[in-house]
């Protein structure tokens, strides 16, 4: 393992609940912000960021676009790592692939063993296809644990998880999380066909798969679309009280959310923001998203400030003019 940074105090956050990101989350942080010369910085979670070289324990295909990757690590990552966080992993060279920056990817999951964790993707381009044709005993590299977490509190009663493709990926440690503390789970899970849904691979533990209602809903027949999802969705929120709703991804589920929790003031909203990134540390500002702090307009850093923000936060459309 190769430290790159460390905060003054290298503690982890309280597993039960975590603090809910804002748009001032992590003012205290700034301190801590890394030099142009240097291009690392520490996690805002407070744990020590680090080169990991794992070895690939397990790697294939789930279905026809996603893969699933599961390493062995040279630290105890399982034990710092939270839901919602990501690492910036180091893809290989290939005859055909030459990937040149690091690729950012979400936590799929940790453990049991103390040095393992896993990953979910789609192959979609440069990097992904040369992650691809690593083969097991391969070694890789990865940068992390980065970013910020998930609020949960143990005393909530029900959730929602919006979730669309590699989205659940994100969000799949939540929901374990979730799930370990009783917490009753509305599930809604888009897709564009049947063959793309995974919800087996989301759900995961039998816990989960008890305690979660599922909605399925997909492009292929349009109950994915818009005007049919987000009546469906106030519904269930009418149905049951929920303490908070989750999504990842999706531009148009975010703003789908953002519209319906505003007759819900008392549900917390969360979203786990994708966004293209280099450094993932908060140094080369590729990454920035507007946000609507209060009233007041900041632009923040996904890798470094996020990538969870509040949903009522996040400004939809941006207009430079």
């Amino acid at each position: 393992m190769s430290v790159v940074s460390l905060t003054p105090n290298n503690v982890t956050r309280p597993l039960a609940r975590v603090p809910s990101p804002t748009c001032h989350s992590h003012d205290a942080h700034e301190a801590h912000e890394a030099q142009p010369d240097t291009a690392t910085c520490a996690s805002p979670a407070g744990h020590i960021v680090a080169t990991h070289h794992c070895r690939v324990l397990t790697h294939h295909a789930v279905n026809a676009r996603y893969r699933y990757l599961r390493l062995q690590a040279d630290a105890a990552v399982a034990l710092t790592t939270r839901p919602g966080q990501f690492y910036q992993l180091k893809c290989p060279v290939t005859e055909s692939e030459a990937p040149f920056l690091l690729r950012p990817m979400s936590v799929y999951g940790t453990g049991p063993e103390p040095d393992t964790i896993e990953f979910l993707y789609n192959v979609t381009g440069v990097g992904t296809r040369a992650l691809a044709t690593l083969t097991e005993g391969a070694s890789l590299d990865i940068v992390g644990p980065l970013g910020n977490t998930f609020t949960l509190d143990t005393q909530w009663q029900r959730v929602m998880v919006v979730a669309r493709g590699v989205g659940l990926a994100t969000m799949a440690p939540l929901v374990q999380r979730a799930a370990a503390a009783g917490l009753r789970l509305t599930v809604v899970m888009s897709a564009r066909s049947e063959a793309d849904l995974m919800r087996d691979e989301f759900l995961r533990s039998p816990e989960a798969r008890a305690l979660a209602d599922v909605h399925c809903v997909f492009d292929s027949d349009g109950s994915s679309a818009v005007e049919a999802l987000e009546p469906r969705i106030r519904a269930l929120l009418a149905a049951a009280p929920h303490d908070a709703v989750y999504t990842c991804g999706s531009h148009r589920l975010l703003m789908l959310l953002q519209r319906v929790l505003t007759a819900h003031p008392e549900i917390t909203g969360e979203v786990a923001m994708e966004q293209r990134m280099a450094c993932g540390m908060g140094v080369c500002l590729s990454c920035v998203r507007l946000f609507d702090c209060d009233g007041d307009k900041q632009f923040l850093r996904v890798c470094r400030e996020g990538p969870v923000f509040a949903i009522r936060d996040v400004v939809g459309e941006v207009d430079f003019g």
